[in-house]
């Protein structure tokens, strides 16, 4: 993709995408931005009810995945945004967040919301890579 003003849009299959109308990732030549990823499981349910650590890991495997398509890896990511319904317990998303970026190292923010869409989902994770 050498065009800048080409645009490819990823969708993960999630049941909110065409009633919401989004994309999980979009990419602009070199920039990929990874939309809010919640931890909704292969079966449509949400993945790690009640685990911090374990939804992580299920938004970055979602966000992972999404990224690949749109040409770009986990090396490429440059911004990641943590946000948790509880950040007390921050350590749990960090500890999966580690495990993905320890030698990467993209600045992140870690934020409390009240609430996401499902209340289940207790973490949602917002990724942005820049293909170099």
């Amino acid at each position: 993709m050498n065009d800048h003003q080409q645009r490819q849009t990823v969708s993960s299959g999630s049941y909110l995408e065409p009633e919401i109308g989004f994309s999980r990732a979009v990419r602009m030549g070199p920039y990929v931005a990874v939309a809010g990823t919640a931890p909704i499981g292969e079966d449509g349910a949400t993945a790690g009810v009640g685990d911090v650590h374990a939804q992580t890991v299920r938004c970055l495997d979602i966000a992972e995945a999404a990224l690949k398509e749109a040409g770009a890896s986990l090396a490429d990511v440059v911004r990641t945004r943590i946000m948790l319904t509880d950040v007390t317990r921050w350590r749990e998303a960090a500890r999966a967040h580690g495990e993905r970026f320890a030698a990467i190292r993209p600045v992140t923010t870690f934020v409390e919301v009240s609430r996401f869409i499902d209340p289940e989902w207790l973490v949602e994770i917002e990724v942005d890579a820049v293909l170099g």
